[in-house]
């Protein structure tokens, strides 16, 4: 039998006592709170009860009798007055914002908006009732945190990531049993551990699983949000991705993938929610407290400030909002086993109110938790409001998605003119972008192509993006992609142009994992997977985005991207963690970055001033007094030169690795080269040599 008592106001959510279960929801200004439980598969709410008790601003009711597995929502009543920013709404169902699993899906009606749709204002009030569209939190056993997860805390110079989506990922695979495909369970099928051990992937970066809502045009056009930017809940992983094993799969996937000692990050997206700007819907946070939880105009509280190109952007200045967000990323180390977040459009998170500071009180907060300042924490460093565009301002111990070491990489390769100095800066771990904010090699996430744009292959085979399959009449998607296809655009037959396209994503990848700071790949990437051109693939579930077991059209890419893997693990020149300064290395003649011309020359004022050059040479060393020093040769011209070992560099030099090989790696016992000698670059290539510590007179 149900009882009701006054319950406790912390912590925030349903939680269950072994008696029953303390309901908690934080709302400002609300006047009152109703509790609606709900049965399988009803409709409407089976109880209607009004939570009892307000403290601080949260309204909370402990009710006996009730135990994990109950479906449950809130209705919340308050002020319509969208004038002053108030869009309380009692007939729409609201979803628990600390809900930690969730059961449906939004059935999209005109019913789940606050407001009367289609008139010229959306001040009229609707009084149509949600619930019967709308999803349900579910209460949940008590918390045991994944105990079984041994964490992994790999350090960030040894960190290679991988970023994936739960069901590209696993979709096709043929190894995974049919009824787990496309689950949280297939990222720990053996197949999935085995390929991304054999890649020397140590961290899985997921794109998002916090739950999230398919938009409603998308839905009217038959489409889905497959990569999932539209959170609708911090708390429960999305129930799409369930299956068979439920969420215990995701757990026990985690389980698996650390015991392989390969941590996973999360993609996480705080900078908005699914809920749009002012005309969009109320589900959860809108219908609890709009004021408190958006930041809204100061001259017209009705609508949102939007920073995010979505609509609206979270309030992460309000203490209750902030608290939500930390609560959340904690709940996810502490339950799941998660070792690291990626923030999407994290410029957000640091506008207090505005204007964008490293000194914002979510990064404070963040540096100073004891659960979160041991994990991985890597900013997508942009947004899109006022100056949103941040690379490099962010505080010590972020790192930041580097889309000026992309766009060089890809501007290099293809043969722009003048870009050889960034992409020096890049190889070297972009100093000019991170030293100011105190910062090493270790806040550059490097990268050519992500979820957000080309893949790899189609960085190499189209010009032009290709999204009409989006239904946006190509418009969406960038449109300066830094690209080339050689000659056609798309698929071709011809050997020539497919010979140099495996060249130069060859090339490409090596500069990745070549260059200081921390390489990431793109799922399917080391099998040449590609879109069709869709640089937008956001609202494509089907091949486009899955990954194709069966075909590789480059079956030697993945030993490629293994051998330079296992080339950065050896060596300890590949991952340093200072910068690089050209500074002399004891006594010299050796300083620990020599920039060189094909000539043997070390490049002077003019060499980097010659917008024309493509060839260049750089040699690198490390402090460990056994590393290998290392010497890194590049030609990106169409046609080969010749490269002369410089005397100040010593030698001689063994070549151990060659993106003109399908695999890159060279046999042992190459001719060595001395200084003075001469070695051949083809057009389009990059070399890696080595020189042994006891040749250079240590």
């Amino acid at each position: 039998m149900i009882g009701l008592d006054d319950g406790v106001p912390a912590p925030l959510g349903a939680h269950f006592d072994g008696r029953g279960v303390n309901f908690a929801l934080f709302s400002q200004h609300a006047t009152a709170v109703d509790l609606c439980l709900f049965e399988p598969g009803e409709r409407l709410e089976s109880r209607r009860i009004r939570l009892p008790c307000r403290t601080d601003d949260v309204w909370h009711g402990h009710l006996r009798g009730v135990f994990p597995g109950q479906l449950y929502g809130y209705r919340v009543h308050g002020p319509w007055d969208p004038a002053h920013g108030h869009r309380f709404n009692p007939a729409k169902l609201l979803l628990d914002p600390y809900a930690r699993e969730i059961e449906g899906r939004i059935r999209w009606h005109d019913a789940l908006y606050g407001h009367r749709r289609g008139l010229q204002r959306e001040d009229q009030i609707d009084r149509r009732d949600s619930a019967a569209y709308m999803p349900r939190g579910v209460v949940t056993a008590p918390e045991v945190p994944n105990l079984a997860v041994s964490p992994v805390r790999r350090p960030l110079s040894q960190t290679v990531i991988y970023e994936a989506h739960v069901k590209a990922l696993t979709q096709l695979h043929p190894e995974v049993p049919e009824a787990a495909r496309g689950t949280y369970a297939a990222l720990g099928h053996p197949a999935i551990v085995e390929h991304l051990l054999r890649l020397g992937i140590t961290a899985v970066e997921l794109l998002p699983i916090q739950a999230f809502a398919d938009d409603r045009f998308l839905v009217d056009k038959g489409l889905v949000n497959f990569w999932g930017y539209s959170p609708l809940n911090y708390f429960a992983p999305e129930p799409r991705y369930r299956g068979p094993a439920g969420i215990g799969g995701l757990k026990a996937a985690i389980r698996e993938l650390a015991a392989a000692e390969i941590e996973v990050f999360l993609d996480v997206v705080y900078n908005h929610t699914a809920e749009a700007d002012h005309s969009g819907p109320t589900l959860s946070f809108r219908g609890i407290d709009n004021a408190s939880y958006y930041k809204l105009e100061p001259d017209d509280p009705r609508r949102e400030i939007d920073c995010t190109g979505c609509g609206n952007t979270l309030n992460l200045d309000h203490p209750r909002v902030m608290q939500l967000a930390l609560d959340s990323l904690r709940h996810w180390v502490t339950a799941y086993g998660i070792a690291g977040f990626r923030f999407d459009l994290a410029t957000s998170l640091g506008r207090t109110p505005h204007d964008f500071t490293p000194k914002a009180a979510f990064f404070q907060a963040v540096a100073q938790d004891p659960v979160l300042s041991r994990v991985k924490m890597i900013a997508e460093p942009w947004d899109i409001g006022q100056g949103g565009y941040q690379l490099g301002a962010y505080p010590r111990g972020w790192s930041e998605w580097n889309d000026q070491f992309r766009d060089s990489v890809r501007g290099f390769w293809r043969g722009d003119r003048g870009v050889l100095p960034k992409v020096t800066q890049g190889l070297s771990g972009s100093r000019e972008i991170f030293s100011a904010s105190g910062r090493t090699p270790l806040a550059s996430i490097n990268y050519a192509a992500s979820h957000d744009g080309f893949t790899l292959a189609d960085v190499v085979a189209y010009e032009e993006k290709h999204n009409l399959a989006n239904g946006e009449d190509n418009r969406d998607g960038h449109g300066h992609n830094l690209t080339r296809n050689y000659g056609v655009e798309g698929p071709t037959d011809d050997s020539a142009i497919l010979g140099l396209r495996a060249r130069q994503k060859r090339n490409i990848l090596a500069t990745i994992f070549l260059a200081q700071g921390i390489p990431m790949l793109l799922m399917g990437d080391e099998r040449s997977r590609s879109q069709g051109g869709n640089n937008n693939a956001y609202n494509q579930d089907n091949a486009t985005n899955w990954v194709d077991w069966e075909f590789d059209p480059d079956p030697a890419l993945t030993a490629f991207v293994a051998n330079l893997t296992r080339l950065r693990r050896e060596q300890p020149a590949l991952r340093r963690r200072d910068f690089l300064h050209g500074d002399l290395v004891e006594d010299g003649p050796l300083r620990d970055v020599h920039w060189l011309s094909p000539c043997g020359a070390e490049m002077d004022g003019s060499a980097w001033a010659d917008a024309g050059r493509q060839a260049f040479g750089m040699q690198i060393g490390n402090d460990l007094p056994d590393a290998d020093r290392l010497l890194i040769l590049v030609n990106a011209a169409e046609s080969p030169c010749d490269f002369t070992f410089a005397p100040v560099i010593d030698g001689p030099w063994s070549l151990v690795f060659d993106t003109t090989r399908a695999t890159g790696m060279v046999p042992e016992g190459r001719a060595l080269f001395p200084a003075g000698a001469r070695l051949r670059l083809d057009a389009h290539s990059l070399y890696v040599l080595r020189t042994r510590p006891a040749t250079y007179g240590r």
